[in-house]
This record gives C-alpha cells, structure tokens and sequence, in this order.
C-alpha cells in the first residue's frame, strides 16, 4: 500500500526550479531513501510534505489524502512528523520537556481542564508521560532525562530531536540527515535506532542522507533526484547499477562509491 504518494510536484523561487515534474511514492513500512547530489532538492522536497512550503503545481497525498490544503500543524495529526538538518531543539528546555513538545499534537483537553489539571487532563497528562518514557528508554536517553537539551554532546541531541519526532506517533517520519556530523559509532547507533522505529515500532521512514553506505544498508528503496527532478527510483541494487546515477554524482560511470 502507498502510503505517501508525490505527484507531479514543481516548486520554484523566483522562477528558478527546486523541484520540477517531481513524482515518487513511499510504501507502507517501508524505508525509502530520497538521495541525490548537493542542491538536488532533497530538503524542499521534505519542506513541500512537511507543509514548510507549498508546491507550485502537483499533489501530495498521505494514506490517500491530499496535503496540500492541510496545515503543517494539521499534518501531524494525520501521522506525519520530521526532524531537520540543522538540529531545531527547545535548547533551554530538558530532553523530557523536549520530548513532551512532541505530543502537542496529541493532547485533546482543554484550557480550563489543563489549569485545573483534573480528570482528562491528568489522565491524558500520565498517558503522554508514559509515552515518553518509552522512547527515552528506546533511544537510551535516560542518563539525559533531565539535563537541558543545548547542554548536550552532538550525537546525543541527534537522538533527542528523532525521540521528539517520534513522540507525535507518526505514520510516517521525515529525517533529513539524521547521520551528519556524527562519528562512526554514533552513525552506526542511529542506523541501528531507525531499523528498529522500522521493523518494531511499524513507523514509514522517508530518509535523506549523504552516507551511501547507510543508504544502501537500510534503503527498501530508494529514488534520486537531480536538479529537481526524479532521476531513478527503485532497490538499492538498480540504484547502484544505474549509469545516469553515478555520472550525476560523480560525472563518470565509476559505481565505487556507491558500494559496487
């Protein structure tokens, strides 16, 4: 089943083209790699699904339901949550605090209930604490639980920023790099933390990352976008043999980096 579905998606600033005629769709369960070289498109085109910008022409659906005239905030609620390139924490706030941001989406009482804090609220309140709690423990974040999330090393508030995503019990999570700047073992830990959000937690992963290693050790499939546009889509394994691939990469036909 397709649960995100692209279609025909062109977004332009100032007539200059980031994505043109961009078209793709993310299975269900699935992980689905978005790659291509610098300034390609990957970003914008998170930021069209996410609903940071709004595409010129095409549709976007998610489980069959047009994004385009949904709030960022709304799309949440439909099962859609990212983390950034650029790590975008409350850095004042702890990493518990951090993670609680995450289930705004989630919480359904309201002012009164919430000042008063009696009944719903304090019911639902322990239901998004437990919740957190769960991914703390997922992600290994106890011995952080209460420190402030700027205080932290690097790796770490990688892990923060992918346990604030998850905490908006997505469908589907957008992570836009979620390996850079990190080491190899940090790399090889968050690896390991998105299989398991995969194949455990049953959540849809659309990945951007620049590791082609990572990319074809996870990767159910994967799609490359060149200047905009959608140069090849298919396994990890047709990527790799892809001649058009490698020369928009490399401007030759040499496959080493992508593993070959």
């Amino acid at each position: 089943m397709r649960l995100l579905e692209v279609d025909k998606v062109t977004l332009t600033f100032r007539g200059i083209a980031a994505l043109l005629d961009a078209s793709f769709a993310v299975e269900e369960g699935s992980i689905t790699s978005l790659i291509g070289p610098n300034g390609a498109g990957k970003t914008s085109m998170l930021n069209c699904i996410s609903g940071r910008y709004r595409p010129d022409t095409g549709t976007i659906r998610l489980g069959g339901r047009e994004l385009t005239p949904v709030a960022p905030h709304a799309r949440t609620r439909l099962g859609l949550s990212r983390t950034f390139q650029n790590i975008a924490l409350f850095r004042g706030l702890s990493v518990l605090d951090n993670l609680l941001v995450g289930r705004h989406a989630r919480m359904d009482y309201g002012i009164l209930a919430s000042i008063l804090y009696f009944g719903k609220a304090r019911a639902a309140e322990d239901l998004h604490r437990r919740r957190v709690e769960e991914i703390i423990d997922f992600l290994n974040l106890s011995p952080y639980r209460h420190q402030s999330a700027g205080r932290l090393p690097y790796g770490v508030q990688k892990r923060v920023e992918l346990g604030r995503a998850l905490s908006a019990e997505p469908r589907l999570i957008l992570l836009d790099e979620p390996m850079a700047g990190m080491n190899l073992e940090e790399t090889e830990d968050m690896a390991r933390y998105i299989l398991d959000l995969n194949e455990e937690w049953g959540v849809t992963v659309l990945l951007v990352e620049h590791d082609m290693g990572v990319v074809m050790d996870l990767s159910d499939h994967v799609v490359v976008l060149d200047f905009g546009q959608v140069l090849a889509a298919g396994t990890p394994e047709a990527v790799q043999g892809n001649a058009a691939v490698v020369a928009a990469y490399l401007g030759s036909e040499d496959a080493s980096f992508l593993g070959r």
